[in-house]
């Protein structure tokens, strides 16, 4: 990541948090790298969240790339360029002005970085913290991604309540840049109106479980929050709050890491 999307600031702030990791223990190259901060979404089992992924300046970097190189993915639409306008995804809840990229297979250069930073920043955070991030059999699969879709998302548009195809493997990692917003889970078990809901939420099985995206943040989803909840953003007026104040929509990028299932 370094190499693709260039150092990180060199602000006090993480000079104290490297101090930090090297009281952890760390020793060698990885005392010297800023162990992510990821926080477990309790509510739901396989959904852990990392604000901190990328700094202002990759991220910068990786939208830079993104647009520049974006002739090595496949448009969904267009022949011209690689965003085209509109979309096929049945997700989407305005595909009115909606850009969409997809690439299967052999990544760009810039997407394998994305995917390798994916990978070592789990793994820093497993070695600080002890804790399980990903099943060892998803983080040391190779290639740990192999499709890529990226998505521009003007001022209200989002995408309606889904769980991803089973034509991909378990394992997904979700990356925003520019714009925050609120992504709410809801758990597929659960149907509104049904005369046991209410039980339901008793129980902590409903589910609109707001998860709070800022630019620069990677979700990760398995097992559970893979396959039991499906998720949405829903950012049309009036929707989009976070602690009592509602969010400043604006352009919003997406990029979603996901492995295929192996052909039989």
């Amino acid at each position: 990541m370094r190499e693709a999307f260039g150092d990180s600031s060199g602000s006090e702030e993480e000079e104290e948090a490297i101090t930090e990791d090297e009281a952890r223990g760390g020793s060698g190259d990885r005392s010297k790298r800023l162990v992510p901060i990821w926080e477990a979404v309790v509510e739901i089992r396989g959904l852990w969240l990392c604000t901190d992924f990328l700094s202002p300046q990759q991220q910068s970097r990786l939208l830079s790339a993104l647009r520049r190189g974006t002739y090595l993915l496949l448009p969904i639409l267009t022949a011209e360029g690689w965003l085209g306008e509109g979309s096929n995804n049945q997700a989407v809840t305005d595909k009115s002005q909606l850009q969409k990229a997809m690439r299967f297979g052999n990544l760009p250069w810039w997407a394998t970085e994305l995917c390798n930073s994916v990978r070592d920043a789990v793994v820093l955070a497993e070695e600080a913290a002890g804790a399980r991030l990903l099943p060892p059999d998803i983080l040391w699969r190779q290639p740990l991604f192999d499709q890529l879709i990226a998505n521009v998302y003007q001022p209200g548009e989002g995408i309606c309540a889904h769980v991803d195809l089973m034509r991909f493997e378990d394992g997904i990692a979700i990356v925003s840049l520019e714009s925050s917003c609120v992504m709410h889970f809801s758990n597929v078990e659960h149907e509104e109106g049904r005369e046991d809901a209410e039980e339901d939420e008793e129980r902590g099985k409903v589910g609109k479980v707001p998860v709070y995206l800022p630019p620069g943040s990677l979700v990760l989803l398995s097992g559970d929050a893979r396959y039991s909840w499906k998720h949405e953003i829903n950012r049309r007026p009036g929707f989009q709050f976070w602690e009592g104040k509602e969010l400043n929509q604006k352009q919003r990028t997406s990029i979603t890491l996901r492995k295929l299932c192996p052909v039989d």
